[in-house]
């Protein structure tokens, strides 16, 4: 018998999220990551991440939300350590958008709670957004923020706690399956285990030995500004998500913290290596952000503090890849998260415990199946 019964490659945020959930049902669980705990050179760093239940991507994922909210409840009870902090989410774009219709079509399909405003309802509440009469925004209480670090850190105490072996700094090299279990060569040696979990991040495309599956790394900034005048008109707002109806750029806010507030563009980025990632910000990337903000938020549009570069792992339609690997079913992968996966990480978890553990799951993934890319 191995003296593993799964191994977990990376353990950022999914990854430490699988260790936990699978050391708690009582799996003996070696877990491996190339760098250190809660470290800043993948995906799941920055201070932040949104959360929200009305989701514009496709309502298929408001089932999971539920089921994430309520994980990350019981992590900050189990942790002790503070995780989510519920703020309230504006997501602003004309009536057509995928930020705001998207958004109001889950809300619908799922009766969520929320609020539709126009334009000047918008401003008239919140009067540093300079939003036209072509834009809607829909807000929600429930929508928040989720603190990357602590999440994970929390994740390893408890995967700990319950018997996890977790590594750091000791990279995996490669992985094969040798009979109805795996074998994982990693920086310390030769490693037996009954299961396997892939949650490798921008590391996925060369870990995951799917050739044809369509991931594409890119780089992505995290900005922090301090707002020009008073900062006082920034106390009170939500986190916002902002479609441009001209040429669709989103962007988005968080709420006021230390003096600073952070934004970033979400869907515009180049392809990148993760062993070779640009992380210096360059002038002229600002200057791209601050015409942004002087349209939409100008009193965002001064004085840069901090800066740093990320990655997002994106599948062609933007849904994440969950599920068995479809040549060794003993073999569970998560990836391809492109860039709004981290909220479900304590449901991701779980869903790669049942699939290692049970060979399935009754969460609802089949929209991550990676068969809806036909080479795969």
């Amino acid at each position: 018998m191995p003296p593993y019964d799964v191994i977990v490659v990376g353990l950022g945020g999914m990854g430490s999220a699988a260790a936990r959930a699978l050391a708690h049902r009582g799996a003996r669980v070696l877990g491996f990551e190339r760098f250190g705990p809660a470290h800043a050179l993948g995906a799941s760093h920055g201070g932040s991440r949104i959360i929200r239940m009305a989701y514009f991507e496709h309502p298929s994922y408001v089932p999971l939300l539920r089921s994430a909210y309520e994980l990350w409840d019981r992590l900050e009870r189990e942790s002790g350590r503070e995780l989510l902090t519920r703020c309230g989410g504006l997501f602003i774009g004309a009536a057509d958008s995928a930020v705001f219709g998207g958004t109001l079509r889950a809300a619908r399909e799922h009766r969520l709670a929320h609020v539709v405003l126009d334009g000047a309802q918008i401003r008239q509440r919140y009067p540093v957004l300079l939003t036209d009469d072509r834009l809607m925004g829909l807000f929600e209480d429930v929508a928040g923020v989720v603190v990357p670090e602590a999440a994970v850190e929390a994740h390893v105490a408890l995967a700990r706690r319950d018997g996890a072996d977790l590594r750091f700094d000791t990279a995996v090299h490669s992985w094969s399956v040798e009979g109805p279990g795996v074998e994982v060569d990693a920086a310390d040696g030769i490693h037996q285990a009954d299961r396997l979990v892939l949650a490798p991040g921008a590391w996925a495309p060369a870990l995951v030995q799917l050739p044809a599956l369509p991931l594409r790394v890119e780089r992505r900034l995290q900005l922090w500004f301090a707002p020009t005048g008073d900062p006082a008109a920034f106390v009170g707002l939500p986190l916002w998500m902002w479609e441009r109806p001209a040429d669709g750029l989103q962007f988005y806010g968080l709420p006021l913290r230390d003096g600073l507030v952070k934004m970033s563009v979400h869907n515009r980025g180049e392809a990148a290596d993760p062993d070779s990632l640009d992380r210096t910000v360059a002038a002229a990337e600002v200057a791209r952000v601050r015409e942004v903000l002087r349209e939409s938020v100008p009193a965002l549009a001064g004085e840069l503090v901090r800066a740093s570069a990320c990655t997002y792992t994106r599948t062609p339609d933007d849904h994440f890849v969950v599920a068995a690997h479809p040549a060794h079913p003993q073999v569970a992968i998560a990836c391809g998260f492109s860039g709004h996966g981290f909220k479900f990480a304590p449901v991701v978890g779980e869903v790669l415990a049942d699939l290692v553990l049970d060979g399935g799951s009754d969460r609802p993934i089949e929209l991550f199946d990676p068969a809806r890319f036909t080479d795969c």
